[in-house]
C-alpha cells in the first residue's frame, strides 16, 4: 500500500506540474549571435497584378507601403506572354521582340520597389530555343494559363549565345535604354533603372529536367554574358525547388566553374504543405512539423555552403504553406491566413538563428486556380492579409544587425509556443507564436510589465496587428497568434 501511495502521490505531482501555465524566460544578456536576416517577399508576374486585373491597385500599393529589400519579381512561364520578351525565332528577316504586355507590370513593380534593391529573375527561356519533337505553341490570351509552355532539355544553340544574347537585351531595355536586336535594328525603352541582383532561372530541376551540371554551365554563360555588360550586378543561383545534395555540393564548388565566376547568393525554397486526406484539424501539427524537417535540411545546406563557398550568401526566396487540393476548391478557412502567417514567422526565427541572410515569402499575389493559399492579399477585397501583415510587423521591427538572446519558454512540454528575443541598443524585443489552434496562456516576466504588445491573430482579419500594454503577469494568445512585445530602457 506504501508503494501505491507513492505511485499516487508521485502522479499527483506530475499532473500539478503539466498543469502550470507555461513560462517565458529570457536572458538579454546572453548573446546567441548577430542577426544577419532580412525579411522580403517575392512577386510573381500574373493576370491579377495587370493594370486591368482586380488585384493590381491594392496589391502594389502594398507593396510599396511595405518597403521591403530584396524583393523578388518573377515573371512566370504559365503566363507566356506576360513573361518572354521573344516569344518567337528570329528569321533573316524579323523578329519578334515585344515587351507591350511585359512592361506595364515590370514598371509598376519596379516603381513601388523604387529606392530599395531587388532580385529580378525572368525565368522563363523562351522556348523556340529548346529542341523539341513539335511547336511548343503560346495562346494568343495573355491571361490564359498556358502550362505546357515548357519542355525540352537541350538547346537547339550549344553555344548557349542565343540564351546570353537574349538576357542581355532583356536587361538592357530597363537599364540602358533599350538594345540592338539579332538584325541589327535598334528598339528604344528610355528606361534606365537600377537592378542589382539577377537570379538565374527558376526551379530548372523541374521546368527543363537540368541536372546540376547542365545548369552550372547555363549559370556560367549568362553571368559571363550579363557581367561584361553589367559589371556592378551581382547574381542568385539555382532557386531549387527543392534541396537536393547534389545541386548543393556540384554548384556550390568552385572548381565546377569557370574562372572568376561569381557565387555571390544561392537560392532555394520551401512550402510547408497539408496532406490531402487531412482535415484542417491537423494542419497545426502537420505543417509546423515541416517546417523543422526543413529547418534541419538548411543546417545540412548549410554544412556544405560553409564548407566550399563559405562567403555565398543565401537567399531562400520561396517561403509558403499550401492547403490540400479539396479546399483549394472551396472557401479556405478563415484561420488559415494566421495559421499560415505563424508559420512564416516560425521559419523567420528558425532561419535567423541559422544565419541566413534573406528569408522571403511566397508569394504577393495568389487567386483561385493560382495558389491561392500563397497569397498575402485577400483576393476578395483586394485588402492584405495575415501574411502580408506579419511580414510588415517583422520586418518593420527586427532587423539584420540585431542581437540575438537566449528565449526559452519553460513548462511548454506539448511544443504550444516558440520565442525569439532580440536587442537592437537599448530596444529589446521578442517574438512569440501561438503554434497551436487554440487559445493559450503565457506567463511573461514581471519586468514586462507597461510593455508594448502588438498581437496579430484572428480578431485582426485583414488588418495590420493591433497595440496594447502588458498589464498582467501572464498573456492570453488566440489561435495561432503572432506577438511582439516591445521593451524600451
Amino acid at each position: 500500500m506504501r508503494k501505491s501511495l507513492t505511485i499516487l502521490l508521485f502522479s499527483f505531482a506530475a499532473c500539478l506540474c503539466n498543469a502550470q501555465t507555461p513560462q517565458l524566460k529570457v536572458q538579454w544578456d546572453v548573446s546567441t549571435g548577430i542577426s544577419k536576416s532580412t525579411p522580403t517577399l517575392q512577386v510573381v508576374g500574373n493576370p491579377m497584378l495587370r493594370k486591368s486585373g482586380s488585384m493590381h491597385g491594392g496589391s502594389f500599393g502594398a507593396l510599396k507601403n511595405l518597403g521591403a529589400d530584396y524583393v523578388r519579381y518573377v515573371p512566370w512561364f504559365p503566363y507566356p506572354k506576360l513573361a518572354v520578351a521573344e516569344l518567337d525565332a528570329p528569321t533573316a528577316t524579323k523578329t519578334s521582340w515585344d515587351f507591350s504586355l511585359i512592361d506595364p507590370m515590370t514598371i509598376d513593380f519596379l516603381e513601388a520597389t523604387k529606392g530599395h534593391c531587388v532580385i529580378m529573375n525572368f525565368s522563363t527561356i523562351p522556348q523556340w530555343m529548346f529542341k523539341t519533337d513539335y511547336l511548343v505553341s503560346y495562346p494568343a490570351e495573355p491571361n490564359e494559363v498556358a502550362w505546357s509552355y515548357g519542355g525540352g532539355t537541350a538547346f537547339r544553340d550549344t553555344t548557349l549565345k542565343e540564351l546570353t544574347g537574349y538576357y542581355v537585351r532583356l536587361l538592357s531595355w530597363y537599364t540602358k535604354g533599350g538594345f540592338t536586336d539579332e538584325l541589327g535594328a535598334y528598339h528604344k525603352s528610355g528606361y534606365h533603372y537600377d537592378i542589382p541582383y539577377w537570379e538565374i532561372l527558376n526551379e530548372p530541376e523541374f521546368e527543363h529536367n537540368f541536372t546540376p551540371q547542365a545548369y552550372t554551365k547555363v549559370y556560367d554563360a549568362v553571368v559571363t554574358a550579363l557581367h561584361k555588360e553589367f559589371p556592378k550586378m551581382k547574381f542568385v543561383g539555382m532557386a531549387l525547388a527543392f534541396e537536393h545534395p547534389e545541386w548543393f555540393e556540384y554548384f556550390l564548388n568552385p572548381a565546377n566553374h569557370k574562372p572568376g565566376i561569381p557565387l555571390d547568393f544561392i537560392s532555394y525554397h520551401c512550402y510547408s504543405n497539408a496532406n490531402n486526406k487531412q482535415t484542417f484539424d491537423a494542419y497545426e501539427y502537420t505543417l509546423f512539423d515541416k517546417a523543422d524537417n526543413f529547418l534541419n535540411t538548411v543546417s545540412f545546406v548549410e554544412s556544405i555552403r560553409k564548407r566550399l563557398s563559405p562567403n555565398t550568401k543565401t537567399t531562400i526566396d520561396e517561403l509558403g504553406t499550401f492547403v490540400s487540393n479539396k479546399m483549394r476548391d472551396q472557401p479556405i478557412t478563415p484561420v488559415y491566413w494566421n495559421l499560415s502567417a505563424a508559420v512564416y514567422t516560425y521559419f523567420f526565427i528558425g532561419l535567423s538563428r541559422q544565419g541566413i541572410d534573406v528569408i522571403g515569402e511566397s508569394q504577393l499575389v495568389g487567386f483561385p486556380s493560382q495558389y491561392p493559399d500563397v497569397s498575402m492579399i485577400n483576393y476578395v477585397n483586394n485588402k492584405p492579409n495575415a501574411r502580408y501583415w506579419v511580414l510588415k510587423l517583422i520586418k518593420d521591427n527586427i532587423h539584420s544587425g540585431d542581437t540575438m538572446v537566449t528565449t526559452s519558454v519553460d513548462g511548454d512540454g506539448d511544443g504550444d509556443f516558440e520565442a525569439q528575443g532580440f536587442v537592437n541598443n537599448a530596444t529589446k524585443k521578442v517574438l512569440i507564436i501561438n503554434k497551436r489552434n487554440k487559445t493559450v496562456i503565457l506567463k511573461l516576466p514581471a519586468t514586462f510589465k507597461g510593455a508594448k504588445m502588438s498581437v496579430l491573430d484572428e480578431t485582426c482579419s485583414d488588418r495590420p496587428a493591433f497595440d496594447n500594454m502588458v498589464n498582467a503577469d501572464s498573456v492570453a494568445l488566440k489561435p495561432f497568434a503572432v506577438s511582439l512585445i516591445t521593451l524600451n530602457n
